[in-house]
């Protein structure tokens, strides 16, 4: 039997706790275990301790955003300096700031939330799963 992927979801929707909701359960439904963190410390804290086989996270974060925890995580162990993240934002990728930090942490990758259903975001993450295996 497939081991299950461990996804860890780090303050995905801020202030939009329903769609928080729906992402985790829609991840469930599809046979990965899901590891929530409600802000970037505690994300960053869960993410050392349990080693998901990857990572989404906003960029827009309470206590430690998005782009720090990126940065931090690849500095901080071998697994972080691996590990597939996906930046879930609504921010748009044309700031030379995210640019340069997502060319920085590879592997990163980064889709605007309004343009990706749930179904698209999962396959986003077997995606990345895949490139990793």
């Amino acid at each position: 039997m497939e081991t299950q992927k461990k996804v860890l979801i780090i303050e995905i929707i801020e202030d939009e706790a329903s769609q928080q909701k729906a992402l985790t359960e829609k991840f469930m439904r599809e046979g990965f275990r899901v590891i929530s963190a409600r802000d970037g410390e505690e994300g960053m804290r869960i993410a050392l301790k349990e080693h998901p086989d990857i990572i989404l996270l906003d960029i827009v974060m309470p206590k430690v955003d998005g782009l720090s925890l990126l940065k931090k995580l690849r500095g901080e162990s071998s697994w972080g300096k691996t590990v597939p993240v996906i930046l879930l934002t609504n921010l748009s990728a044309d700031n030379d700031k995210i640019i340069s930090i997502i060319a920085e942490c590879e592997p990163a990758y980064y889709l605007v939330k309004a343009d990706f259903t749930l179904d698209q975001v999962v396959e986003k993450v077997r995606e990345r799963l895949a490139k990793t295996a």
